[in-house]
């Protein structure tokens, strides 16, 4: 978040596709952009210091919320037979779901009981649920579309095989998840996989310029967002399934 933040400010822009703006012409649109960047940039810092942690989740997951709903929920109802809809959705979709258990776990925030379903273990596990439907999103798109291993890596035998196997690796970790087999093992292994891929894919590419810093900084949120979801597992054994795979550790 304090990249993006930081991307913000120097491009005087949002983030590119992910954060595609449908009016180009909006009034105010460089000052969105930001106010956008301060609060990405004032939560992510925030996120690291004890006082202000559970004010910055709260913030934080507001503002994802609103990046989710008003920029890819809309493109999803207006074209709903386009896979690149649904792929965006997942992948803000998982950032979302890693900012909601950092919401429903901080202090203050289930304490007072507000909104029971946000916060909590309920918040949690419906944060867990906005998980596992978003990565069948971004599974069944690396299925779909022809994607390939950066140049630096043609010499590795089988390269369809290795990207189609990430895809296949997104929704297994769903099914995981959603039916309560190894559900911490999965959650972590989709983490540690979206976390390699970020630095296969985009780390080399970083000094080309603002595409790449930005799509190395997205995807990082989106391993990130899968972490955070797999630390709320820390307490289940990691081959636990059925009832004692669901519980929820929020501290």
């Amino acid at each position: 978040m304090i990249g993006l933040g930081v991307a913000g400010l120097v491009n005087g822009d949002f983030a590119l596709v992910w954060q595609q703006i449908p009016l180009d012409h909006l009034p105010g649109r460089t000052f969105i952009a930001y106010v956008c960047a301060l609060i990405e940039l004032a939560t992510g810092i925030g996120l690291l210091l004890r006082p202000t942690r559970g004010l910055s989740s709260r913030i934080l997951f507001a503002y994802l919320m609103l990046w989710l709903v008003l920029l890819k929920l809309p493109v999803v109802l207006t074209a709903p037979l386009v896979q690149e809809s649904w792929a965006n959705f997942g992948e803000i979709g998982i950032i979302v779901a890693g900012g909601w258990c950092l919401f429903a776990s901080s202090p203050g925030a289930w304490e007072k009981q507000r909104l029971t379903f946000l916060v909590g273990a309920r918040g949690i596990r419906a944060a867990r649920f906005l998980l596992i439907i978003s990565l069948p999103m971004i599974g069944l798109d690396v299925l779909v579309h022809t994607y390939t291993l950066p140049a630096w890596l043609r010499w590795v035998p089988s390269q369809s095989a290795w990207i189609y196997l990430s895809g296949i690796g997104s929704i297994a970790a769903c099914l995981g998840m959603l039916f309560g087999v190894f559900p911490r093992l999965a959650a972590s292994l989709e983490a540690a996989m979206l976390g390699v891929i970020t630095v296969i894919f985009w780390a080399r590419e970083l000094p080309t310029g603002r595409t790449a810093t930005t799509a190395f900084l997205i995807s990082a949120a989106i391993a990130s967002g899968v972490w955070v979801v797999a630390d709320t597992y820390r307490n289940v054994p990691w081959l636990a399934r059925g009832r004692a795979s669901r519980g929820v550790t929020m501290d």
